[in-house]
């Protein structure tokens, strides 16, 4: 499996800009799928948004669309997560995830990563 190491975190007013970053350990093949997850304090862990290694096919969750832009680059093997507008209900612990995947499953968001990272702190405060 691959080593995930997320970074970019913090603490930003409502309306502000985060960068979140997710360096891969090692080159994640054309057939990777990879993304971002997040969890509230006594919430369940949802998905964010992927992207298919590939082809740069990106997925994103209703409640980010629009605000949230997810890229990769592939000479730094690392994933981006940009986020704008970021809002109160946006605070969680993110998390960085991987997997070999097909094409359809990382287009859907419906997938099940085993690489996982050890997260990133995101609070926004009103």
């Amino acid at each position: 499996q691959v080593q995930l190491v997320e970074s970019g975190g913090g603490s930003v007013q409502a309306g502000g800009s985060l960068r979140l970053s997710c360096a891969a350990s090692r080159y994640t093949y054309y057939n990777y799928c990879m993304g971002w997850f997040r969890q509230a304090p006594g919430k369940e862990r949802e998905g964010v948004a992927t992207i298919y290694i590939n082809d740069g096919t990106t997925h994103y969750a209703d409640y980010v669309k629009g605000r949230f832009t997810i890229s990769q680059n592939n000479a730094k093997n690392t994933v981006y997560l940009q986020m704008n507008s970021l809002q109160p209900e946006d605070t969680a612990m993110y998390y960085c995830a991987a997997q070999v995947t097909t094409p359809y499953v990382c287009y859907s968001g419906s997938w099940s990563p085993l690489s996982w990272g050890q997260g990133t702190q995101v609070t926004v405060s009103s």
